[in-house]
């Protein structure tokens, strides 16, 4: 177990154009992939890694988040030796909710001064991949960098949108942008930031005492002239998922057999909150073809190259195509859905027909009725 790497998944601030699907959540709990979350890939990576402590920096939005994370069991952190902590704002006042990541850390710093562990690990959500934390400790401490991100290259986001990094030939990185930058490099950063937990306290203090409480944006990019700032160069799959487009394609992605084993499985099993439901039922009628299609759903008409969650009903004679359902959806008889994507609860009325364009798919949100 590694007892020296404390585990942040920070959502203050996180970017966010999923529309209809974050209007009553947060993004790090937007369903994703037939019955998981987002923020399951970054926690089950830290699990995987062996980090027993994780803290989750909640901003807005975060009951549902709350509900799924509960005492961390899922995840087995729920030992004397293991914690999950879910660390809200500590205040109403919009103008303080509104400040940057370093500020909540300060309000939280408590937190950081009783753990034991030298060096901190801090994510996003909407990164999603599978990390191997151990093997980007082990790089950060044989190059003696400040600070350690982790990079891939990869030139299509399949439309989600991040921040591109310039390096050097030794890995160093010498320039970072924004997310709508226009920085000519193939490399781009996964959001993950490894360093010692006295420099993150350090950054946080002298940043704040300058004005500034952004972490990426003010106190790394900033100081990448007096900092050494490295890349731990991932290889496995990574899907940025903060837009409309990019959770379409990226969900799509996961009807790929080599996709499903990489994120699923390599180097380590995602894991996510568990519900005992019965397995799916496929009535007499029923075709499918290229699905993902969870426990509990009932399958009575035809479902192809789409993702079904659970508690899904697709009754006799619907036609469901390059479509993502979610949880407790209802498919009436006869009904046509191509490049759909429907929040839960979502009720479609028999003999409807929804069409989206190819990469911009019709989106309908919660507990509606079409």
């Amino acid at each position: 177990m590694n007892r020296n790497l404390l585990g942040v998944i920070n959502l203050i601030h996180e970017s966010d154009e999923l529309e209809s699907l974050t209007a009553s959540r947060c993004p790090a709990s937007v369903p994703f992939g037939s019955r998981y979350r987002l923020v399951d890939f970054a926690l089950s990576s830290m699990v995987n890694s062996g980090i027993s402590k994780v803290a989750v920096f909640a901003h807005t939005k975060f009951r549902s988040l709350m509900d799924h994370l509960g005492s961390g069991r899922h995840w087995d952190l729920h030992h004397r030796q293991s914690s999950l902590f879910v660390l809200p704002p500590l205040t109403d006042d919009g103008n303080e909710v509104r400040r940057g990541d370093l500020f909540h850390f300060y309000q939280n710093r408590d937190y950081f001064n009783r753990s034991d562990q030298d060096y901190v690990v801090i994510t996003r959500s909407h990164m999603v991949c599978n990390v191997d934390f151990d093997s980007v400790l082990e790089q950060h401490i044989e190059t003696g960098a400040d600070i350690t991100v982790v990079c891939k290259r990869q030139n299509d986001l399949l439309g989600g949108t991040a921040r591109k990094v310039r390096l050097d030939d030794a890995g160093r990185i010498t320039g970072i942008q924004d997310h709508y930058g226009r920085l000519d490099s193939d490399v781009v950063s996964m959001e993950m930031y490894i360093m010692r937990k006295d420099l993150l306290l350090e950054l946080v203090d002298s940043s704040l005492a300058q004005g500034k409480d952004h972490l990426v944006r003010q106190a790394i990019m900033g100081r990448l002239d007096e900092l050494n700032v490295r890349s731990y160069l991932y290889r496995g799959y990574l899907g940025v998922v903060n837009t409309v487009e990019s959770y379409y394609r990226n969900s799509l992605e996961l009807l790929r057999p080599d996709v499903w084993r990489s994120l699923f499985f390599e180097p380590g099993p995602i894991f996510t909150k568990v519900k005992d439901e019965p397995p799916a039922r496929y009535c007499s009628g029923a075709k499918t073809s290229n699905s993902l299609i969870a426990n509990g759903s009932i399958i009575e008409g035809t479902v192809v190259n789409s993702i079904i969650f659970r508690g899904v009903h697709v009754a006799k004679g619907a036609v469901v195509r390059n479509s993502i359902v979610m949880q407790n959806g209802v498919i009436g008889e006869n009904c046509v859905l191509d490049r759909v994507i429907l929040d839960k609860d979502v009720r479609i009325e028999p003999f409807r027909e929804l069409r989206g364009a190819e990469t911009v798919p019709f989106l309908a949100g919660k507990r509606k009725v079409i």
